[in-house]
């Protein structure tokens, strides 16, 4: 077991550049990203800053978060391709499984993200909770059915897939980091959300 893991730490070490900024500014975006939006979203909950920015319309308040969140998630996703071609290449797979794996994890992972997104809608997607567009009942369709948060696993599978495509060693550590970030952004994100739909229960009981 202990040389097993030397020999991981040995590889990792061989094959993992820390000079190259790059690799930095790729990790800082990835904190940012769910960091913002859930910062944002939990301003618009208590001030409606965006909500007032869109003429006092909360759908269109959710509509610029969209389109925040959608283009520094390409911004994000450039970076770390940025980052990808900066680090030194190594076998992580045997052919054809280094053609075949990160393809089937590429198209799994997108499966989960889209059909996420179809079953949430657009606002339910886009945090539209936080501007007082609350959904009427729980989504337990697929992907809800079989994982509690399939987006989040979604785009982890992404950058893992595409990890294993360009046969990057960092690639798979960026991963690793990408799902720690993701889990501490569902553990600030989740309780909030939760709480939103108990108020909502409360002033319906109230109001009945």
């Amino acid at each position: 077991m202990a040389e097993n893991l030397k020999d991981i730490f040995t590889f990792f070490n061989e094959n993992l550049d820390l000079s190259k900024k790059s690799l930095l500014i790729s990790l800082a975006s990835i904190v940012f990203n769910p960091t913002a939006w859930n910062i944002i979203a939990r301003n618009e909950h208590h001030n409606k800053t965006m909500t007032r920015l869109c003429g006092n319309n909360p759908r269109y308040g959710c509509y610029l978060l969209a389109a925040l969140i959608f283009g520094f998630g390409l911004f994000r996703d450039s970076l770390y391709h940025r980052a990808l071609a900066d680090q030194p290449t190594a076998t992580l797979l045997p052919q054809p499984y280094a053609t075949y794996v990160p393809i089937g994890l590429f198209g799994l992972g997108q499966l989960f993200v889209i059909t996420s997104t179809w079953a949430l809608g657009f606002t339910g997607t886009f945090l539209g909770d936080y501007f007082g567009i609350l959904m009427d009942h729980r989504v337990t369709c697929f992907p809800f059915n079989i994982l509690n948060d399939p987006m989040y696993v979604g785009s982890t599978l992404c950058f893992l897939a595409t990890a294993l495509w360009y046969e990057k060693p960092a690639g798979l550590l960026i991963t690793l980091f990408v799902w720690r970030v993701y889990a501490a952004a569902l553990n600030y994100e989740g309780p909030f959300t939760t709480m939103i739909y108990e108020q909502r229960a409360k002033t319906a009981k109230k109001s009945s």
